[in-house]
């Protein structure tokens, strides 16, 4: 090789490398926002707090959306959600897992052989997640101790500072799941297909994480009186009504729900800006149109 061409070649590999660097930084901060809960993305779910909004995708927020059911049922309060949310995404990611460390698995890594339970039994959402409550309600004051003490009385972690990282993105979604926050969240999903099944999967789901809801079967969609949920600290209506309308939203990657409507807002699957639009903006089938123009205030029609 010549003189002439080796600086050239040097400089062509230098600029691959700074290039191939520059495209290595760009994709962590990507994926540092994204695990931050500061940066959308597709198929995925979102919540607001303090302006920004908080990412997780559709199977995480399945199993928050299980978290908030089943503390709605046992007439928890928020604070009760936004801490095992919290605590779930520290110890798995917020996800079902087998494996951890130890012998730990499941959501919130818990351990056959510290007395959780067996594995199978952790590896119930359901179960787990009444384990932990079942503990965190045991922890004096634990409704107003910082979030990352009351999970680390619950988890006794070897990090117990880390629970602190997650307390936003478990704050927003407890306030949407929970009904505090009306039409804050909202899933960009791929459209679904209407589908037998999914009125099925909706139905199936909400007996499983709120134990005890009112539900009518109709054509093709289900009538939900959410004020037969227990009242726990709000009893009002409208409140129980958007907790189980956002909760369809959060459960929807999953059971294949097109569309969402309480209190006189829509949500409907694939729409070209995931967002909470008044009936008559939305592009509804019209037996949904009609049942939700006739529903009474905490009535939500999933379909």
């Amino acid at each position: 090789m010549s003189r002439s061409t080796r600086p050239r070649s040097c400089l062509g590999r230098l600029l691959v490398v700074v290039l191939g660097f520059g495209l290595l930084v760009t994709a962590v901060v990507v994926a540092l926002r994204l695990a931050d809960g500061s940066a959308p993305a597709s198929n995925a779910c979102l919540a607001p707090i303090e302006g920004d909004d908080m990412v997780l995708d559709a199977e995480q927020a399945d199993n928050a959306a299980l978290m908030s059911a089943v503390a709605l049922h046992r007439e928890l309060p928020a604070r009760s959600v936004t801490i095992a949310v919290a605590t779930a995404m520290q110890e798995s990611q917020l996800r079902n897992i087998d494996y951890g460390d130890r012998d730990s698995v499941g959501l919130f890594q818990q351990r056959p052989s510290q007395g959780w339970g067996t594995v199978e039994q952790i590896m119930d959402p359901v179960y787990s997640t009444n384990a932990f409550y079942d503990v965190l309600v045991t922890i004096e004051s634990w409704e107003d101790a910082e979030v990352t003490d009351a999970a680390q009385d619950v988890q006794r972690s070897a990090f117990p500072e880390a629970y602190a990282q997650h307390e936003n993105r478990g704050r927003a979604f407890a306030s949407a799941l929970t009904g505090y926050s009306e039409a804050a969240l909202v899933c960009e999903l791929e459209p679904a297909e209407a589908s037998a099944d999914a009125v099925t999967a909706v139905r199936d789901r909400l007996a499983r994480d709120f134990v005890e809801v009112a539900v009518q079967e109709r054509a093709g969609h289900l009538l939900v009186d959410a004020t037969s949920l227990p009242p726990g600290l709000e009893p009002a209506p409208a409140r129980r009504g958007w907790a189980v309308a956002q909760w369809a939203v959060a459960t929807a990657g999953v059971t294949g729900a097109s569309v969402v409507v309480t209190d006189g807002q829509a949500w409907t699957r694939g729409a070209a800006e995931a967002a909470w639009r008044p009936l008559a903006e939305a592009e509804l089938p019209s037996a949904v149109a009609e049942a939700a123009a006739a529903a009474a205030p905490g009535t939500v029609v999933i379909a």
